[in-house]
C-alpha cells in the first residue's frame, strides 16, 4: 500500500453528524451495519449535529476531543465517518487522532473488495479503489523530500508522488480497457439471448433485502447469501423455466444503498447493464424493515440514475416469515400484478411469484389456433423449435391443426414468411 500509517485494527469508533446543510441525511443504523459487514467491531458511536462540516476536520474542536477520548478509552485503531471526507480532512483527522480514518466511500469500497469473487468483479473494485486513491496519494509521501539539485540527487525529473500518479493512471487505463472487453462480451451474450427471444428478469433492491435467497429458491442454486450488506457483488445468471412462457434468464445483481458512491456506479456499469437491459425487474423489498419506504425510494433513485426506471417492475415484499400475513398478489386497477408478498426463506408465496412473472411477461404473447397445410412442413417445424406448440391434431386432408402460444415478435415474423401461411 502507498500509505505509511499507524497499524490498523478492527476496533472502531463510529462518527455520525446530522448536518443542516444536507438535503438527505445518512442513516446511522445502516452505517453500523456497514461496519459490521466489513468485519469491524464498533466500540463507540459518537453522534452530534452541526450546521455544516468544518473545512479542516469536518467536526468541531469539541467533538474532535470527544472522538480522541473515545479512541483512547476503547483502544480503537480506526475511526469511521458516516460521511464523505475530503483528502485534506482525512489527513488532518489522522494527524489529530493518531489512528486511521475512513469515510463512508472508503468503507463501502473495502466491503466490495472483500466480496468480489470473479475476475470481472475484482477488476471493477480495483478500478473504483484506484479512482478513489488518486485524490489521496499526497498523504502517503509527506515523509519524502521533493526532488532537488546537487551531486547524486539529480533524478528523472519526477517526484515520487508524480511517479505514483503516472503509474496509477496507467493502471486505471489498463483496467478500463479490460472492463470494456468484458462489456463487449456481455453485449454479445445479451444479443444472442435477444435473437433467441429469451426474456431477462433481473432482481434489484436494497442491500440485504433477500435477493440472493430468493434467487437460490427460484433456481435451486447455491449463490452466497448472508444476513449482511453487499453479500452479493458479482452478477449471476441462471435459466428459469416459467410455465406458458418457456425459458427466461434470471439475473442476481449487487444490492443498492443510499448515496451509493458515484465511482462505484461508474465502475460497475458492466454489472448494472444486466439491470438496464432486463425485460422485467423484480424489486425485492424487506417487508419487515421499518425503513422500507426510504429503501424503496433510494432504489428508485439509483434506477433513474442508470436509466432503468422505465422498465416494467414487480415489487416483491420478502421476509413474510417475520410478519403475520399470508402470501398474496396485489393487483393494479387493470388486473395486472403489482406486488407479491412471500418468504424466500420458507418458500411461501414463490408459486404466486412465478404466476405473476408469467402474467407480466405473457402480456406480449399470442395464443392462436392455426392450420398448417402438408406443404408447409417447414413452418410447423419452426413452431416446434420455438416451443410454441401446445396441442396438435391432424385432419383427414393431412393438415395439422395446432394450438400455439408464442411471442408477438415471433408471430409477426412467421406471418411475413409467405401469403397467409397461418389461417
Amino acid at each position: 500500500m502507498f500509505f505509511e500509517r499507524p497499524q490498523s485494527g478492527e476496533r472502531a469508533v463510529l462518527v455520525h453528524l446530522d448536518l443542516a446543510s444536507e438535503a438527505e441525511r445518512e442513516d446511522p443504523r445502516e452505517f453500523e451495519e456497514l461496519v459490521l459487514s466489513a468485519g469491524g467491531d464498533p466500540a463507540a458511536y459518537i453522534m452530534g449535529s452541526r450546521n455544516g462540516p468544518d473545512p479542516r476536520t469536518f467536526v468541531g474542536s469539541g467533538k474532535l476531543e470527544e472522538i480522541a477520548g473515545a479512541v483512547a478509552a476503547n483502544d480503537a485503531e480506526i475511526v469511521m465517518f458516516n460521511h464523505a471526507l475530503s483528502p485534506s480532512q482525512e489527513r488532518n483527522l489522522e494527524k489529530e487522532l493518531q489512528c486511521r480514518v475512513l469515510d463512508r466511500t472508503g468503507l463501502i469500497l473495502d466491503i466490495f473488495a472483500q466480496r468480489a469473487r470473479t475476475h470481472e468483479g475484482k477488476l471493477q473494485v480495483e478500478l473504483a479503489q484506484l479512482q478513489h486513491m488518486t485524490t489521496r496519494l499526497v498523504r502517503g509521501w509527506t515523509h519524502l523530500e521533493r526532488q532537488k539539485g546537487g551531486i547524486g540527487l539529480r533524478g528523472p525529473g519526477e517526484t515520487q508522488l508524480e511517479t505514483d500518479r503516472r503509474l496509477l493512471r496507467a493502471r486505471i487505463k489498463s483496467i478500463t480497457a479490460r472492463l470494456d472487453k468484458v462489456r463487449r462480451q456481455r453485449d454479445q451474450g445479451r444479443r444472442s439471448r435477444q435473437r433467441a427471444e429469451i426474456p431477462t428478469v433481473s432482481l434489484v433492491g436494497y442491500t440485504n433485502a433477500g435477493k440472493s435467497t430468493l434467487f437460490n429458491r427460484l433456481t435451486d442454486s447455491s449463490v452466497y447469501a448472508a444476513d449482511q450488506l453487499f453479500a452479493t457483488l458479482d452478477p449471476t445468471l441462471r435459466r428459469l423455466d416459467i410455465e406458458s412462457i418457456g425459458p427466461v434468464i434470471l439475473a442476481d445483481t449487487v444490492g443498492f444503498i443510499s448515496h451509493l458512491p458515484h465511482k462505484l456506479v461508474e465502475a460497475f456499469k458492466a454489472t448494472l447493464e444486466e439491470t438496464v437491459n432486463a425485460d422485467l425487474l423484480l424489486h425485492v423489498i424487506d417487508a419487515a424493515d421499518s425503513e422500507r419506504e426510504n429503501s424503496m425510494h433510494r432504489v428508485q433513485e439509483i434506477l433513474e440514475e442508470i436509466q432503468a426506471d422505465d422498465i416494467v417492475q414487480l415489487q416483491i415484499f420478502n421476509k413474510l416469515d417475520l410478519l403475520e400475513q399470508p402470501a398474496r398478489i396485489d393487483r393494479s386497477a387493470d388486473g395486472l400484478p403489482e406486488r407479491v408478498w412471500l418468504s424466500a426463506q420458507t418458500g411461501e408465496g414463490v408459486e404466486l411469484l412465478l404466476q405473476a412473472i408469467a402474467e407480466l411477461l405473457g402480456r406480449d404473447m399470442v395464443s392462436e389456433e392455426v392450420t398448417i397445410l402438408p406443404e408447409q412442413g417447414g413452418l410447423r417445424a419452426e413452431l416446434y423449435s420455438l416451443g410454441a406448440v401446445q396441442q396438435e391434431e391432424f385432419g383427414d386432408d393431412g393438415a395439422a391443426h395446432l394450438q400455439v402460444r408464442l411471442s408477438r415478435t415471433d408471430w409477426n415474423r412467421l406471418m411475413k414468411k409467405g401469403p397467409e401461411p397461418l389461417f
